[in-house]
């Protein structure tokens, strides 16, 4: 039943993982694992709000076998549903990640963790929004299950685009803060015969796994980290590198997850660039008492009374046109991509999940804008340039 990931295809395991055994049969350094497939939950494709089915005894068995096998480690169970990963939309954060998932029973739960979420409500309205459906049925789920690599540092690249430069952003730990946006990561731009551009982003804490049992710890990184590279320009030139031949094998520019264990780099996704970030502003606009910068996040500018949200139970506040001001967003918040004027976070970088899901919505966006939550009063008139990376304060 299971499908080693060196094997996967998109018709039987879905997009994420049919790269990843593409990247693996070209001999690129991927994480080892395996792929549940479509046809292993039982009852096929269902409708959204259909609940998930179990796991088969032989699944679970097939599961434990594979763990054995690889010496019982951590491992990371991701989706990789039919629809998400292609050329037309990303699904960038819809569906489950699990990192750090520990034991037979942990895993085979994780899976079915990844098949419910399917279903969820945030990821059908993204869908709804892209496809102009009403109603979208639940899409065909594979998950892989693949050897957690325990990273120093890690990340997000953009292989090179239209300006021929390649973007990376790097932080301490595991990736998940640098696509989930919880911190704001180093920038760096690198263009073929030029010297490396890097911005040093705020990376104030960290996730790695637990020694014990499963899931994540997210701990302060050290003072004297934070304003250190996570990664050298010798790795961000190596990682450049590994993307051109990444971008080569899958045909089109790609938007990857790396991680970085001692000197061995590793690739651990890539999918089709959907929307291209806007190009780092030459010089970012200032106006001093007036004016707030941050990383341009999706180009566009608006203009509007600012909804100041501490948390996604707050979202009932926002009306059509607010620009939502928060510490940063979680997929949980898609919806109110619809809805709102434009985004505004105090940490994140233009390569996060919030970035990518706002420039496909087409709303400007700054991320990583630091103290926005109290240096923005709720309800006052506010103007975004998601492509200058600045926010500005009106006076009426």
């Amino acid at each position: 039943m299971l499908i080693p990931l060196s094997a996967a295809r998109s018709a039987t395991c879905g997009g994420k993982a049919a790269a990843l055994g593409t990247l693996l049969r070209a001999g690129l350094p991927v994480p080892d694992g395996v792929v549940v497939p479509f046809d292993a939950q039982q009852g096929g494709v269902e409708t959204c709000g259909a609940p998930p089915a179990g796991l088969s005894s032989t699944l679970q068995g097939e599961l434990a076998q594979a763990l054995t096998a690889w010496g019982d480690p951590h491992v990371a169970v991701r989706s990789s549903a039919a629809t998400e990963d292609t050329a037309e939309a990303s699904g960038a954060g819809q569906y489950e990640s699990l990192l750090g998932v520990h034991g037979a029973v942990a895993v085979g739960q994780a899976v079915q963790q990844c098949w419910a979420a399917a279903g969820a409500v945030h990821a059908a309205d993204y869908w709804a929004h892209l496809t102009g459906a009403a109603s979208l049925e639940r899409p065909a789920m594979a998950v892989i299950v693949q050897q957690l690599v325990d990273a120093t540092a890690s990340g997000v690249m953009f292989t090179r685009g239209p300006d021929a430069s390649t973007r990376i952003e790097a932080s301490w730990g595991l990736g998940l803060a640098v696509v989930g946006g919880t911190v704001t990561p180093d920038s760096w731009q690198l263009r073929p015969g030029q010297p490396a551009e890097v911005h040093l982003g705020r990376k104030a804490t960290r996730a790695d796994r637990r020694e014990r049992g499963t899931g994540l710890a997210t701990t302060p990184v050290p003072r004297a980290l934070q304003d250190v590279p996570a990664i050298s320009e010798s790795t961000a030139r190596t990682l450049a590198a590994l993307g051109e031949d990444v971008a080569a094998v899958l045909g089109r520019p790609q938007d990857i997850e790396w991680a970085v264990a001692g000197e061995q780099v590793w690739l651990l996704q890539s999918r089709p660039v959907t929307a291209a970030p806007p190009p780092p502003p030459a010089q970012l606009a200032r106006q001093p008492g007036r004016a707030l910068t941050g990383t341009p996040g999706a180009q566009g500018t608006a203009r509007g009374p600012s909804r100041v949200l501490r948390s996604i139970a707050e979202a009932g506040r926002v009306v059509r046109g607010d620009i939502v001001v928060c510490r940063h967003t979680d997929p949980a918040w898609t919806p109110l991509f619809r809805v709102a004027g434009g985004i505004v976070t105090e940490t994140g970088g233009v390569l996060s999940h919030a970035a990518i899901v706002a420039r496909e919505h087409r709303i400007p966006a700054v991320l990583g804008v630091p103290e926005a939550t109290s240096a923005i009063p709720d309800g006052s008139t506010i103007a975004i340039d998601g492509t200058a990376g600045s926010v500005t304060l009106s006076s009426t």
